[in-house]
């Protein structure tokens, strides 16, 4: 950006100069100093003017304009304040930390006048501003603080500028879902072990002690991020029984057991099979969720003629 000062003159005027400070950049039509920026806009009968090119932090200041007269010379003074919009030049880099770990994020910004820093969770639960800081610290970080922290600086002199981390929070998988199911003889039937962990759980299908692999006749077990399906495609009598699903990672694991049971076609009232969930991360027993299926009875329908 560049920017002109500009000096009134008139017929009286016998010697014009610009000066910065006690440095004279013009006087008349001889440029003094040798900064190849400044240049000369006007030297009229009407006006004196000079101009700065590629305005920086380092040209703010006093400037004069010093006319001499046939009578006393005369100065006429501007200060020259620079305004810079602001501009983040070092920001925190996304980091992965276990829960319950603490977390010090760091957002450095230039400008003129010196921009406001503000941190906040990008979350539809966060409400406002967090940190009003260069520094953002949070003790005990917990999986719900999980997610990208923005960091904006402002000076009024342009439009915010801001920029992201992403904080990831590393926790033992939690089994939040896990059913029991009654299934007729001879009928599809699945058992589902829902997990939550960072990073992503690993499943393992066991009956009673005995690990299911994938690919075993008459069985499909399908792994996913966050839940595994074991799907018996033709129940026997031999499958019904009690299984447990394992989910584990770095962090630790955890079971469930649920039981695959028999429900006869003439059932009115669902039998409610029991669930279990130990967590092995504390060794505590949980009571699981369990949710039954509604055999409709088979009917039939005769007619005489």
């Amino acid at each position: 950006m560049a920017f002109a000062f500009r000096c009134s003159v008139d017929n009286r005027v016998t010697r014009v100069a610009w000066l910065n400070r006690s440095s004279i950049l013009y006087a008349g039509n001889d440029k003094w100093c040798l900064d190849p920026r400044v240049v000369l806009l006007a030297n009229t009968k009407t006006q004196y003017s000079i101009q700065i090119q590629d305005v920086d932090v380092y040209d703010e200041g006093p400037y004069t304009c010093s006319v001499q007269t046939d009578n006393h010379p005369k100065t006429s003074r501007v200060h020259l304040i620079v305004q810079v919009s602001p501009k983040i030049t070092e920001i925190s880099s996304d980091i992965s930390i276990n829960e319950g770990g603490n977390v010090s994020l760091t957002c450095i910004a230039t400008g003129r006048p010196d921009p406001t820093i503000t941190w906040r969770h990008i979350s539809p639960k966060a409400v406002g501003f967090i940190s009003e800081d260069e520094y953002l610290e949070i003790t005990g970080i917990t999986r719900e603080q999980s997610g990208e922290y923005e960091c904006s600086a402002s000076n009024d002199v342009a439009a915010p500028v801001v920029q992201r981390v992403k904080v990831t929070v590393n926790y033992p998988p939690y089994i939040s879902d896990a059913k029991s199911t009654g299934v007729p003889v001879g009928q599809k039937g699945i058992l589902l072990c829902e997990a939550s962990a960072v990073p992503s759980a690993n499943f393992q299908w066991y009956k009673d002690d005995k690990r299911l692999a994938e690919g075993q006749k008459g069985l499909k077990v399908e792994n996913k991020a966050f839940f595994s399906r074991l799907t018996f495609f033709n129940v026997s009598e031999q499958d019904y029984g009690n299984y447990t699903c394992v989910a584990s990672n770095q962090l630790g694991n955890t079971n469930a057991s649920m039981i695959l049971y028999e429900e006869t076609t003439t059932a009115l009232t669902p039998w409610k099979g029991p669930g279990a969930v130990h967590d092995g991360n504390n060794g505590a027993w949980r009571q699981g969720g369990c949710v039954w299926l509604l055999a409709l009875p088979l009917a039939q329908l005769t007619r005489q003629f």
